[in-house]
């Protein structure tokens, strides 16, 4: 993985307004809903839907986002490879936290069971 600096502020400076429409597109392209990645979403953050949509009006930066989150304690379950990374290895909390978004938007684009995306 790209370890550098210049990667990991690219990435907290990146608004999650920005990245939201692709993960929809994602999701539904694929036929999920969107309330099954607003649920994915949740599971990870504590985000009710008001306050994502908050956060998406505001351009919140994924440093914004995630310092407002309360995450998981399951989200460290997260396992795999995502963008050619192991999530799991990623030394950068911010950056791997929003691989962990990544991670499970792809599980559900996938079309895994809910139970599996959510580590119940």
């Amino acid at each position: 993985m790209d370890n550098s600096n210049s990667h990991d502020q690219r990435i907290a400076a990146m608004t999650f307004a920005s990245v939201y429409p692709s993960y929809l597109a994602k999701v539904e392209r694929k036929g999920r809903t969107k309330e099954e990645l607003h649920q994915v979403i949740h599971w990870l953050t504590g985000f009710s839907d008001a306050k994502l949509l908050e956060l998406i009006a505001e351009k919140a930066t994924f440093e914004t986002f995630f310092q407002k989150a309360k995450l998981n304690p399951n989200a460290g379950l997260i396992t795999g490879v995502i963008c050619g990374y192991r999530v799991e290895d990623i030394e950068n909390p911010l950056t791997q936290k929003v691989r962990y978004l990544d991670k499970l938007v792809d599980e559900l684009a996938k079309g895994k069971k809910m139970e599996k995306i959510l580590r119940s």
